[in-house]
C-alpha cells in the first residue's frame, strides 16, 4: 500500500482551495494581505498534517483562516500600540509656562514690535494693515493710494527688515 505524499495533497489543497480562501480574505482583509494570509493558512496546514491527518480539510482551512484574520489584527493592534507608546516616550514636552521661556517669550515679543517699530513709515502703514487689520494686497493700494504692485514691494521690504532685526546677535 502506498503512503500518500503530503506535498501532493497539499499542492492538491492549494489548487482547490486557494481561489476560496482568496475569495474569503479579500471580503476582510487588505488586498495586500489576502496572499499572505493564504500563504498562512497553508502553512498552518502542513505543520498540522504533519503531526495527525486531517478529517475534514475545508473546515479546517477556514478555521485557520479565521484564526489567522484574528491574529493578523491582534498584532496589527499591538504593533499600532507599541508605535504609539514609544512615539510618547519619545516626545520632550518642554514645560510651557516655565519663568524662562515666560521672560523669553516677553524679550521676543518687544524684539518683535521694536522692529516693527523701526520701519519706515510706509512700510510700516502698509504691514500694519496686512498683518493686524488682515486686509488684502489690493485693500491696501487702495487705502494707501498705491498700486498693488507697490504694496507687495513695501511687504517685502517690511519683512525683510524685521528678518533681519529678529537674527539672533543683532
Amino acid at each position: 500500500m502506498a503512503v500518500p505524499n503530503p506535498d501532493r495533497d497539499l499542492a492538491a489543497w492549494m489548487t482547490a482551495y486557494g481561489p476560496g480562501l482568496r475569495r474569503y480574505f479579500r471580503r476582510r482583509a487588505d488586498d495586500a494581505d489576502v496572499d499572505d494570509l493564504v500563504q498562512e493558512v497553508f502553512m498552518r496546514l502542513q505543520s498540522a498534517q504533519l503531526s495527525a491527518p486531517i478529517d475534514n480539510v475545508e473546515r479546517y482551512l477556514f478555521t485557520a483562516a479565521r484564526n489567522a484574520l484574528i491574529s493578523r489584527h491582534r498584532r496589527q493592534k499591538a504593533r499600532a500600540a507599541m508605535l504609539h507608546d514609544e512615539l510618547e516616550d519619545g516626545l520632550e514636552i518642554a514645560d510651557q509656562r516655565s519663568p524662562e521661556r515666560i521672560v523669553i517669550g516677553q524679550q521676543e515679543y518687544r524684539r518683535v514690535l521694536e522692529a516693527i517699530q523701526n520701519l519706515p513709515p510706509r512700510a510700516r502703514e502698509a504691514f500694519q494693515y496686512h498683518r493686524f487689520e488682515n486686509l488684502t494686497y489690493q485693500a491696501i493700494a487702495h487705502r494707501m493710494g498705491i498700486s498693488k504692485e507697490a504694496v507687495k514691494e513695501l511687504m517685502h521690504r517690511a519683512l525683510v527688515r524685521i528678518a533681519e532685526e529678529m537674527e539672533p546677535g543683532i
